[in-house]
């Protein structure tokens, strides 16, 4: 409503020009229109996220600045108004329309858009995706999203102009493991090639960030940082190998543990550059060694043996292998005081 903000049910009705809504009395609608929406010159927003606890939102703005949230039944009503509310708004324009059905068709990541941008966005406490509880068969998840509420996200922030293009853009994320699936539902259609059967564009689907998918500084910021964080005293440096976050694979890093200020570093002993591939801050961090016995949980492959976890404060989790029992020693040594 626009002199109470509260929420009637209308009956409406789509014309080649205007949005008509009529009341309902008595189960029937009235025989005169309430209200039109006037499209020319409209600009439609779908998904519209500006009510948190209303994902089913078409927003539409007309060219005197009116605003109207309209709230469908289902994901799929919704969808189909907006397309057709669309086609009315560019009818006079047919190659827009062409375009518009062009795009829903297909998919192309932006070429000035990465996944670690996406990722970097989600994360965002004002404009990210919400993460709240949910239930599935009884289990309670903590910091989850489902997916269709990523579907309308990316949606609403651009970066997928169609469901058909989002879902596509999601299972990246999830091939990536910037994304996961959790609870049965989810977890099940990962057995599934086809990236549209994946990732379920379902309001019972859950999903939460994989631990590569924590926020990470901007590179104008790393480059900032790294000034003062690699000039601290070398205490201990040397080789040793380390789980990768993305691909979850082993490969060796040289690394460098500094004090003052106290960071451990890791190089790619493979490129000439001296510069480290990555690095982070000790302070606040936990250090422990790993049982030998097995693998442990949060390693990926067959690696066993001689196994230890740092944890940022940030809940970052890295998974480092010594060559033996004594190397691992030493350098839990020496971290630790430096946390």
């Amino acid at each position: 409503g626009h002199v109470v903000r509260n929420w009637k049910v209308r009956w409406f009705v789509l014309l080649q020009d205007k949005l008509l809504y009529y009341k309902i009395e008595g189960g029937k609608k009235e025989p005169s229109p309430k209200g039109r929406i006037l499209l020319d010159g409209c600009t439609i927003t779908c998904p519209c996220l500006e009510y948190e606890n209303r994902p089913l939102l078409i927003k539409l703005k007309t060219k005197t600045n009116t605003e109207y949230f309209l709230e469908c039944c289902s994901r799929e009503e919704r969808d189909s108004w907006a397309l057709d509310i669309t086609g009315a708004i560019h009818a006079g324009h047919p190659v827009q329309v062409q375009e518009l059905h062009r795009m829903k068709n297909s998919f192309k990541l932006l070429d000035n858009i990465s996944l670690h941008d996406i990722v970097e966005r989600m994360y965002d406490s004002s404009t990210g995706i919400k993460l709240t509880r949910n239930l599935e068969q009884g289990n309670r998840y903590k910091e989850t999203f489902t997916g269709s509420a990523l579907v309308d996200w990316l949606i609403s922030n651009h970066f997928a102009v169609s469901r058909f293009e989002a879902v596509t853009l999601a299972s990246m994320l999830m091939d990536e493991n910037f994304i996961r699936p959790v609870g049965t539902r989810s977890t099940e259609a990962m057995r599934f090639s086809d990236p549209s059967e994946k990732f379920l564009d379902d309001s019972t689907a859950l999903y939460m960030f994989a631990e590569s998918g924590k926020k990470n500084t901007s590179s104008k910021e790393e480059v900032q940082f790294n000034i003062s964080e690699l000039s601290g005293t070398v205490v201990k440096q040397g080789f040793l190998v380390k789980q990768g976050h993305k691909r979850k694979n082993w490969k060796v890093r040289r690394f460098v543990l500094r004090a003052d200020p106290a960071f451990l570093h890791y190089y790619d002993p493979t490129k000439e550059e001296n510069k480290p591939v990555g690095g982070f801050s000790l302070r606040g961090c936990l250090v422990s060694a790993l049982e030998d016995n097995g693998v442990p949980a949060g390693v990926k492959g067959n690696v066993q043996g001689n196994l230890f976890k740092i944890i940022t404060k940030n809940d970052i989790h890295y998974y480092i292998q010594a060559s033996s029992k004594a190397e691992r020693v030493q350098w839990i040594e020496a971290i630790k005081p430096l946390t």
